[in-house]
């Protein structure tokens, strides 16, 4: 499953559609919608969950372990 991450703010996103790709980087929360295309990446989420530093958007994940937005 691929995911948004938001290079800024060190969260992961569950990606809106189910075919990712770099142009589309809507999320399911809407919490990116402001975002600029250039801080956003689409990423799959089972390699972001591995670093420490990356946080689960609390509105995308039921188990977020920081909250989110």
């Amino acid at each position: 499953m691929d995911g948004v991450l938001n290079e800024h703010t060190k969260t992961i996103h569950k990606h809106r559609g189910e075919h990712a790709d770099q142009t589309d980087v809507q999320t399911i929360c809407g919490a990116t919608a402001h975002v600029t295309h250039g801080r956003l990446q689409v990423v799959p989420i089972e390699r972001i969950t591995e670093d420490q530093t990356i946080t689960r958007c609390g509105r995308c994940f039921a188990d977020a372990d920081g909250g989110g937005y």
